[in-house]
């Protein structure tokens, strides 16, 4: 009753301000008066945030508003340095090895973070990655995992699929009912400050290259570093609100790189964003309406709306799914449109609507579960393919009831 949605905290929001209202009435000394008119707009304000936060559905606990507002849920979550080089023996799994407790992980899986670097974007960013608990157990010891790269809204960050979505109990009760398989999840920081929204999109003619930054080099980097297959099908995309038109451009626009792509709440064409003044990250933000403005044909290429119909022939777009809240018309019709265009091309594109829901987070939670039933068994049936197809998949001994998955090449994790 007392969370941040509960009835009662709004009550007594309402009562401490009523009481300090009265007060202000009451009272004739002016000193006091001014300190009962200071005092009363705490709650209003207070009471203010908590609508808006009730209305998005976004925190639901006070713990989860600490974790993700101070960043304190960060500092709980191990940071591991990028390795230094194979000269020092270094690599992400020694670091992986060092800092987690593997028996505990090889039941509940690993959530950590480290900062990748774009060797071509230069931009240097948070990225959390979860590992799942098969990553851990000695039969998939030489499996190499295919992954999703989750993608936050704006204001947000990558801690939101932890904190807010609760992603990783979802995946692991998923799991434990064998109604997903184990992949791991790339979740990075694609705006680089909350003060921004850059859409993942490469902004001209000098502003940063987000959309390389999250198309190429973070799957680029998680497959050196870790057990991951390398970019293409057995990659997927998925993402929330800005989060989904990144996912739903970048996985046009990189067909050859994600097999899977799945988009909620999302829109199909680029809206105005903030972006750093002078390309400059970390520079203050300023609000341009459109910064393919002078730019047609990067703007049509950055709609998937219009991109898809232009899509080349001799390639095929990624598996699409589609969530959506059922109040929202907005986002219904977006959706329904993007839906009709991508038939044309590829068939069978579920979309998936959240009775009552809006663009609010209780929609994104909702649609976490069906997102990763759909999604994750595909992602491994694609990564068993390919090591057959490449000769690498060697005979393995499972644990009795475990699925039976192929052994791939070594990796340096």
């Amino acid at each position: 009753m007392l969370e941040p949605q509960g009835a009662f905290f709004f009550f007594l929001l309402v009562l401490a301000f009523g009481g300090l209202v009265t007060w202000l009435a009451l009272t004739k000394l002016v000193i006091v008066r001014v300190l009962a008119a200071v005092l009363a707009f705490i709650p209003a304000a207070v009471f203010g945030i908590a609508v808006v936060n009730k209305y998005y559905d976004y925190y639901q606990t006070w713990g989860a508003l600490f974790s993700d507002v101070t960043g304190s849920g960060a500092q709980a979550v191990p940071e591991l340095a990028q390795p230094i080089g194979p000269a020092r023996g270094a690599t992400m799994g020694s670091a992986i090895a060092k800092s987690a407790n593997t028996e505990l992980a090889a039941q509940a899986g690993y959530l950590f973070r480290t900062t990748v670097t774009g060797r071509t974007s230069h931009l240097t960013r948070d990225v959390y990655v979860y590992l799942p608990p098969q990553y851990f157990q000695p039969a998939y010891r030489t499996y190499r995992f295919p992954a999703i790269e989750l993608l936050h809204g704006a204001p947000g960050g990558p801690r939101a699929w932890v904190y807010v979505l609760n992603v990783i109990p979802v995946y692991l009760r998923l799991l434990a009912a064998r109604q997903a398989s184990p992949a791991v999840l790339v979740m990075p920081d694609t705006d680089g400050g909350g003060q921004y929204s850059l859409q993942c999109l490469n902004i001209p003619p000098r502003g940063p290259l987000d959309l390389t930054f999250v198309g190429t080099e973070v799957p680029d980097w998680a497959s050196r570093s870790l057990r991951v297959m390398p970019p293409g099908p057995a990659w997927g995309i998925a993402g929330y609100s800005e989060g989904a038109y990144c996912a739903a451009n970048i996985g046009l626009q990189d067909a050859r790189r994600f097999g899977f792509a799945g988009m909620l709440s999302g829109y199909f064409a680029p809206i105005s964003g903030n972006v750093p003044a002078g390309g400059q990250p970390g520079a203050p933000a300023i609000t341009v309406s459109n910064v393919f403005a002078r730019y047609p044909k990067l703007a049509v290429l950055n709609t998937p709306d219009l991109y898809i119909q232009q899509f080349p022939i001799s390639e095929r777009p990624p598996a699409m799914w589609l969530a959506v809240g059922g109040s929202d018309r907005g986002d219904l019709r977006a959706a329904q449109a993007f839906r009709q265009y991508v038939m044309f091309r590829r068939a069978g594109l579920p979309l998936v609507v959240i009775k009552g829901g809006g663009h609010q987070a209780s929609v994104w939670r909702a649609a976490v579960p069906p997102l990763l039933t759909w999604m994750t068994p595909q992602l491994a049936a694609t990564a068993r393919r390919i090591e057959m197809l490449t000769g690498h998949h060697k005979g393995t001994v499972f644990p009795k009831g475990t699925v039976r998955l192929p052994t791939a090449r070594p990796s340096r994790a």
